[in-house]
């Protein structure tokens, strides 16, 4: 197999696996189903590929639609609440434990 190929059904892999799992086993159906001459589980893994092919589809265009906000999201308040704690003073004496 060509490792192009192989990266670029990974990275679809990773982006959408719900649609891209559904769109393996109608893929998988549709070549048994061909293979042996069994027709309604060809139609079956037809159909099952176009229900991925159209999932995956709505769910490009809904990420699409959503345009993030430029205003910056601060998850934490802009001064701190509490009081800033002293820097400990360390010295350079060591002191044997007791």
């Amino acid at each position: 197999m060509n490792a192009a190929w192989v990266r670029f059904v990974k990275s679809a892999y990773r982006k959408e696996p719900i649609s891209s799992f559904i769109l393996i086993v109608g893929a998988v159906d549709a070549a048994l189903g061909g293979l042996d001459n069994r027709w309604s589980l060809f139609s079956l893994g037809i159909g099952t590929v176009g229900l991925a092919i159209a999932l995956r589809w709505w769910l490009i265009q809904r990420s699409t639609a959503e345009v993030p906000s430029e205003v910056p999201q601060y998850y934490l308040p802009p001064t701190p609440s509490r009081p800033q704690l002293p820097n400990l003073n360390v010295s350079n004496k060591k002191h044997p434990p007791r």
